[in-house]
């Protein structure tokens, strides 16, 4: 594992286990590497409730609750359905704060309104907006999308994180 990511999880889960919050993750592109960092963390079970592979589209409204007529709509790599998953992640787990994403890593998969490294992160928190970053990373490569595409869901959390405990203080 890259040494920056591992620094971020490592720096996420020491903040979440000093306000006592819980993470989840709903991951497409990824195929499970943002719930994989965080747990490469040794005593990171305090803080991660659970994590979700919904790769496929009817994996993201079963397990989610993404409904199917936001992905016929907008298709599966888009805002919404970002927003979706991790609304869905949040509300059906124990977390506080649930980070999802859906991209096309490539090489293959892109057209010229949805191109290879397109990703849509989001982060759900307790209470709070939804937050959601589009991600233009460019055809760098499949396995420099999803590490990118770690590294921003992590940063993106942290965000929440601040300002729930901003919120709370």
């Amino acid at each position: 594992m890259d040494d920056t990511l591992l620094r971020l999880a490592e720096d996420l889960l020491a903040r979440c286990r000093a306000a006592k919050l819980k993470l989840a993750t709903a991951e497409s592109c990824t195929g499970g590497l943002i719930a994989a960092t965080l747990t490469e963390i040794a005593g990171s079970s305090d803080v991660v409730e659970r994590g979700y592979v919904t790769y496929s589209n009817a994996a993201k409204s079963s397990d989610l609750g993404v409904p199917a007529e936001v992905i016929a709509g907008h298709g599966a790599v888009s805002e919404p359905v970002a927003r979706a998953m991790a609304e869905g992640a949040l509300r059906r787990s124990q977390a506080d704060i649930a980070m999802a994403c859906t991209g096309i890593a490539g090489p293959g998969g892109g057209t010229p309104q949805k191109p290879v490294g397109r990703v849509h992160i989001a982060v759900a928190g307790r209470g709070m907006a939804t937050m959601h970053q589009q991600m233009d990373y460019g055809d760098i490569g499949r396995a420099a999308v999803r590490a990118a595409t770690v590294e921003d869901a992590l940063n993106l959390a942290g965000e929440m994180l601040a300002e729930m405990l901003a919120s709370a203080g």
